[in-house]
């Protein structure tokens, strides 16, 4: 519920940031505490955050999510009960990559070993008994024919290059039992539609949070100075070790967890199919077996005339700095491999993410460097019964999904309760 005419003033709860976790901790507040003023401040000019839907082929088709798509572990994430009660549709079609789902190359010999040297690899993570928190690429065989597929599907997980990431943190990645579902309307709508009956104030970037003061906090935001009594602040791990918001009196270490606790990249390229009947609906399929510089295409989700790319890590962000034409190109060349020479004259770029340089996000999903697992929780941490922090990069073992982002709202919002 956008307010317009919004100049400041003086609040109970301001929530920063109308992503995921700041829509839950606003709407979980809403029913905990009803006699509570909250506000949301939203620096762009929508709601929803990571999650972005966009409906190129009108409002009754399928949409399509440029930032997260899947319900991770469906049966226990909490947006799939919220989906179902605020009207939208939860599409119960297994993943295409997962156990029952169609992966065009499932059968052969290569997938099948690859598949096989994949499984090795994170049961290797999960298992790790190490005293010193290693990178991942620490976890390969040195002589393993399957190393680059690893590295690649590694990077799709946590958004980084395995050299980057945190042993320790991706075996306590666990996003929950069950199968992955979507939203037809779009994890993007999913989350807007969840946070309609909050107030938010669009275009509200908060610079500096002072809570020197005994009784409130102060926010100094682009659009009037907010005084509150509690104060949630859900921004990207990416924004906070830019220093993009100052804390009075400094807090040092939620920087460092931040620095520590970077985004990776994940982008997707949707690309329009001229003739659908050339592809199978719903059907997953690696550019490459064979170089970590890949793409993974999901062949018409929900049937519709699209190919949706999926980029991870450097090669995500080597694109997107090229741009959409070159995210086009370089999956054109790959899905020769499978469907031949003449494929490009059938396919046209259709829309893109460019998540690294979206100001007020900086990136998709975190991980943890090497030594860092266990910043997630000073990240997380409370101040003074005031200050409040939510978000994936929260989350211990939900860290990077939409709905580890609501728990440590929600989780926030409990907190608040109890303590105004």
């Amino acid at each position: 519920m956008p307010i317009e005419s919004w100049r400041g003033g003086e609040v109970d709860v301001a929530v920063i940031g109308a992503g995921a976790a700041g829509v839950g901790a606003a709407r979980q507040l809403q029913l905990l505490r009803p006699d509570l003023s909250i506000v949301l401040l939203e620096a762009s000019d929508r709601v929803g955050g990571r999650a972005r839907s966009v409906h190129p082929f009108g409002a009754a088709a399928a949409a399509l999510d440029l930032g997260c798509g899947w319900l991770h572990g469906a049966r226990t994430n909490a947006w799939t009960k919220i989906a179902e009660e605020v009207g939208l549709t939860v599409d119960r079609t297994p993943a295409p990559w997962s156990d029952g789902g169609h992966r065009l190359e499932q059968n052969d010999p290569d997938a099948k070993a690859a598949a096989v040297a994949i499984n090795d690899f994170f049961e290797r993570v999960y298992n790790y008994e190490g005293d010193a928190d290693a990178d991942l690429s620490t976890m390969l065989s040195p002589d393993d024919p399957w190393g680059e597929r690893i590295y690649a599907v590694g990077a799709f997980m946590t958004g980084g290059e395995l050299d980057k990431s945190s042993v320790i943190d991706l075996g306590r990645y666990d996003p929950g039992p069950g199968p992955d579902w979507r939203v037809r309307q779009g994890y993007g709508s999913l989350v807007a539609t969840y946070g309609l009956p909050v107030p938010a104030v669009l275009g509200a970037e908060v610079s500096r949070i002072d809570h020197s003061g005994a009784d409130r906090v102060v926010l100094a935001t682009s659009k009037g100075e907010l005084r509150a009594r509690a104060v949630v602040t859900t921004v990207s791990t990416n924004v906070l070790a830019a220093e993009r918001i100052a804390f009075w009196p400094p807090l040092p270490e939620k920087i460092e967890a931040a620095s520590r606790l970077p985004l990776g990249l994940a982008n997707k390229l949707f690309i329009r199919v001229a003739e659908p009947r050339m592809f199978p609906d719903d059907t997953h399929v690696m550019g490459s077996q064979h170089s970590r510089r890949t793409g993974a295409y999901q062949l018409k989700p929900f049937g519709m005339p699209v190919i949706e790319a999926y980029f991870a890590a450097d090669l995500a962000l080597d694109l997107e700095r090229e741009g959409i034409d070159a995210m086009f190109d370089f999956s054109v060349e790959q899905l020769k491999r499978v469907f031949g020479a003449d494929v490009g004259r059938k396919l046209s770029p259709l829309a893109a993410s460019a998540w690294a340089g979206e100001l007020f996000f900086g990136g998709s999903y975190s991980y943890a460097t090497p030594g860092a697992s266990d910043l997630r929780d000073v990240l997380c941490a409370p101040r003074d019964g005031r200050l409040f922090f939510a978000g994936e990069a929260c989350s211990k073992a939900r860290y990077s999904t939409a709905h580890g982002a609501y728990e440590t709202g929600a989780a926030a919002a409990e907190a608040i309760a109890k303590s105004l």
